[in-house]
Protein backbone atom coordinates (compact mmCIF):
# COMPACT_ATOMS: atom_id res chain seq x y z
CA UNK A 1 0.00 0.00 0.00
CA UNK A 2 1.17 3.51 -0.65
CA UNK A 3 2.43 5.41 2.37
CA UNK A 4 1.33 8.93 3.21
CA UNK A 5 4.05 11.50 2.55
CA UNK A 6 4.34 14.79 4.45
CA UNK A 7 4.73 18.09 2.61
CA UNK A 8 4.55 21.70 3.79
CA UNK A 9 2.78 24.10 1.41
CA UNK A 10 2.65 27.88 1.15
CA UNK A 11 -0.32 29.69 -0.39
CA UNK A 12 0.62 31.85 -3.36
CA UNK A 13 -1.02 34.94 -4.79
CA UNK A 14 1.28 35.66 -7.74
CA UNK A 15 0.34 33.94 -10.98
CA UNK A 16 1.63 33.69 -14.52
CA UNK A 17 4.80 32.42 -16.16
CA UNK A 18 7.11 34.98 -14.53
CA UNK A 19 5.88 34.20 -11.00
CA UNK A 20 6.13 30.44 -11.67
CA UNK A 21 9.68 30.88 -13.02
CA UNK A 22 10.71 32.78 -9.88
CA UNK A 23 9.23 30.05 -7.67
CA UNK A 24 11.09 27.30 -9.54
CA UNK A 25 14.36 29.30 -9.33
CA UNK A 26 13.83 29.43 -5.53
CA UNK A 27 13.47 25.63 -5.37
CA UNK A 28 9.67 25.58 -5.15
CA UNK A 29 7.01 24.17 -7.45
CA UNK A 30 3.63 25.80 -8.14
CA UNK A 31 0.62 23.55 -7.49
CA UNK A 32 -3.15 23.72 -7.22
CA UNK A 33 -5.34 21.85 -4.71
CA UNK A 34 -8.96 21.16 -5.72
CA UNK A 35 -11.87 18.78 -5.14
CA UNK A 36 -14.84 18.14 -2.85
CA UNK A 37 -16.63 21.25 -4.08
CA UNK A 38 -13.99 23.59 -2.66
CA UNK A 39 -12.48 26.51 -4.53
CA UNK A 40 -9.06 25.72 -6.01
CA UNK A 41 -6.21 26.78 -3.73
CA UNK A 42 -2.97 27.88 -5.41
CA UNK A 43 0.09 26.83 -3.43
CA UNK A 44 3.80 26.16 -3.77
CA UNK A 45 5.80 23.27 -2.29
CA UNK A 46 9.49 22.45 -2.03
CA UNK A 47 10.64 20.88 -5.31
CA UNK A 48 13.11 18.28 -4.00
CA UNK A 49 10.78 16.40 -1.60
CA UNK A 50 8.00 16.66 -4.20
CA UNK A 51 10.22 15.10 -6.89
CA UNK A 52 10.92 12.14 -4.56
CA UNK A 53 7.20 11.68 -3.83
CA UNK A 54 6.02 11.73 -7.46
CA UNK A 55 8.42 8.94 -8.43
CA UNK A 56 5.74 6.61 -7.08
CA UNK A 57 2.45 6.19 -8.90
CA UNK A 58 -0.65 7.54 -7.13
CA UNK A 59 1.30 9.27 -4.35
CA UNK A 60 -0.75 10.25 -1.30
CA UNK A 61 0.40 13.43 0.52
CA UNK A 62 -0.55 14.95 3.84
CA UNK A 63 -0.29 18.63 2.99
CA UNK A 64 0.38 21.11 5.78
CA UNK A 65 -0.99 24.50 4.71
CA UNK A 66 -0.72 27.17 7.45
CA UNK A 67 -0.96 24.47 10.12
CA UNK A 68 -4.06 22.86 8.58
CA UNK A 69 -3.57 19.26 7.41
CA UNK A 70 -5.16 18.13 4.15
CA UNK A 71 -4.95 14.70 2.51
CA UNK A 72 -4.31 15.00 -1.26
CA UNK A 73 -3.57 12.68 -4.17
CA UNK A 74 -1.14 13.63 -6.95
CA UNK A 75 -3.46 13.80 -9.97
CA UNK A 76 -1.30 15.39 -12.67
CA UNK A 77 2.33 16.44 -13.06
CA UNK A 78 3.48 18.79 -15.82
CA UNK A 79 7.19 18.57 -16.66
CA UNK A 80 9.42 20.44 -19.06
CA UNK A 81 9.82 17.91 -21.93
CA UNK A 82 13.52 18.67 -22.39
CA UNK A 83 14.91 19.39 -18.93
CA UNK A 84 12.39 17.17 -17.06
CA UNK A 85 11.89 19.94 -14.48
CA UNK A 86 8.54 19.77 -12.65
CA UNK A 87 6.60 22.83 -13.80
CA UNK A 88 3.25 22.34 -12.05
CA UNK A 89 1.34 19.74 -10.02
CA UNK A 90 -2.41 19.18 -9.62
CA UNK A 91 -3.43 17.79 -6.21
CA UNK A 92 -6.87 16.28 -5.57
CA UNK A 93 -8.39 16.55 -2.09
CA UNK A 94 -9.31 13.12 -0.69
CA UNK A 95 -11.04 12.10 2.52
CA UNK A 96 -10.35 9.00 4.62
CA UNK A 97 -12.90 6.32 3.76
CA UNK A 98 -13.66 7.52 0.22
CA UNK A 99 -12.64 5.68 -2.94
CA UNK A 100 -10.66 7.14 -5.83
CA UNK A 101 -10.16 6.07 -9.44
CA UNK A 102 -6.49 5.40 -10.23
CA UNK A 103 -4.24 3.68 -12.76
CA UNK A 104 -2.19 1.04 -10.92
CA UNK A 105 0.96 -0.49 -12.50
CA UNK A 106 0.93 -4.23 -13.31
CA UNK A 107 4.03 -6.26 -12.29
CA UNK A 108 4.57 -9.69 -13.90
CA UNK A 109 6.25 -12.22 -11.59
CA UNK A 110 7.72 -15.67 -12.14
CA UNK A 111 8.90 -17.69 -15.13
CA UNK A 112 6.48 -19.32 -17.59
CA UNK A 113 6.94 -22.92 -18.81
CA UNK A 114 10.47 -23.48 -20.24
CA UNK A 115 10.72 -22.44 -23.91
CA UNK A 116 7.93 -19.85 -23.62
CA UNK A 117 7.82 -16.09 -23.03
CA UNK A 118 5.30 -13.97 -21.12
CA UNK A 119 4.23 -10.96 -23.21
CA UNK A 120 2.75 -8.12 -21.15
CA UNK A 121 0.03 -6.32 -23.11
CA UNK A 122 -1.30 -4.02 -20.37
CA UNK A 123 0.98 -1.96 -18.10
CA UNK A 124 -1.72 -0.54 -15.79
CA UNK A 125 -5.19 -1.44 -14.53
CA UNK A 126 -7.90 1.18 -13.93
CA UNK A 127 -9.13 0.56 -10.37
CA UNK A 128 -11.41 2.08 -7.78
CA UNK A 129 -9.64 1.83 -4.41
CA UNK A 130 -9.86 3.34 -0.92
CA UNK A 131 -8.00 6.68 -0.98
CA UNK A 132 -5.84 5.71 1.99
CA UNK A 133 -4.99 2.23 0.66
CA UNK A 134 -3.84 2.76 -2.93
CA UNK A 135 -1.69 -0.22 -3.97
CA UNK A 136 1.75 0.54 -5.42
CA UNK A 137 1.10 -2.18 -8.01
CA UNK A 138 -0.87 -5.34 -8.73
CA UNK A 139 0.98 -8.59 -9.34
CA UNK A 140 0.36 -11.23 -12.00
CA UNK A 141 2.14 -14.56 -11.57
CA UNK A 142 3.08 -16.41 -14.77
CA UNK A 143 4.99 -19.16 -12.92
CA UNK A 144 4.83 -22.40 -14.98
CA UNK A 145 2.10 -21.15 -17.36
CA UNK A 146 2.09 -22.92 -20.74
CA UNK A 147 1.85 -21.64 -24.33
CA UNK A 148 -1.53 -20.15 -25.20
CA UNK A 149 -2.41 -19.19 -21.61
CA UNK A 150 -4.01 -15.76 -21.34
CA UNK A 151 -4.41 -13.67 -18.21
CA UNK A 152 -7.28 -11.19 -18.56
CA UNK A 153 -7.90 -8.10 -16.40
CA UNK A 154 -10.76 -9.90 -14.67
CA UNK A 155 -8.38 -12.75 -13.68
CA UNK A 156 -5.99 -10.48 -11.76
CA UNK A 157 -6.19 -10.78 -7.97
CA UNK A 158 -6.93 -7.30 -6.64
CA UNK A 159 -6.14 -5.98 -3.16
CA UNK A 160 -8.92 -5.87 -0.56
CA UNK A 161 -11.38 -3.07 -1.25
CA UNK A 162 -10.25 -2.58 -4.88
CA UNK A 163 -12.61 -2.91 -7.85
CA UNK A 164 -11.73 -3.14 -11.54
CA UNK A 165 -13.10 -0.22 -13.56
CA UNK A 166 -11.75 -1.20 -16.98
CA UNK A 167 -12.86 -4.02 -19.29
CA UNK A 168 -12.53 -7.41 -17.52
CA UNK A 169 -11.84 -9.02 -20.94
CA UNK A 170 -8.74 -6.90 -21.64
CA UNK A 171 -5.62 -9.01 -22.22
CA UNK A 172 -2.96 -8.35 -19.56
CA UNK A 173 -0.41 -11.13 -20.26
CA UNK A 174 -0.23 -14.03 -22.70
CA UNK A 175 2.24 -16.89 -22.98
CA UNK A 176 3.85 -17.57 -26.38
CA UNK A 177 6.64 -19.65 -27.89
CA UNK A 178 9.17 -17.29 -29.52
CA UNK A 179 9.44 -17.52 -33.31
CA UNK A 180 12.31 -19.71 -34.48
CA UNK A 181 12.33 -21.64 -31.19
CA UNK A 182 10.99 -24.84 -32.75
CA UNK A 183 14.16 -26.85 -32.07
CA UNK A 184 16.24 -29.35 -34.09
CA UNK A 185 13.31 -30.82 -36.08
CA UNK A 186 12.48 -27.42 -37.62
CA UNK A 187 16.14 -26.84 -38.51
CA UNK A 188 16.32 -30.22 -40.32
CA UNK A 189 13.08 -29.47 -42.19
CA UNK A 190 14.33 -26.06 -43.33
CA UNK A 191 17.65 -27.60 -44.51
CA UNK A 192 15.74 -30.20 -46.57
CA UNK A 193 13.58 -27.48 -48.12
CA UNK A 194 16.68 -25.50 -49.09
CA UNK A 195 18.20 -28.46 -51.00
Amino acid sequence: MSETNQLVATERDNFGKGAARKLRAAGRTPAVVYGHGTDPVHISVETHPLSLIIRHANALIELDLAGKKQLVLVKDVQKDPVRQVIEHVDLLVVKKGETVDVEVPVHVLGEPFPGTNALQELNTLHLSVPATAIPENVEVSVEGLEEGTQVLAGDVTLPKGAALLGDAEQLVVHIVVPRGAGGADDEAASEEAAE
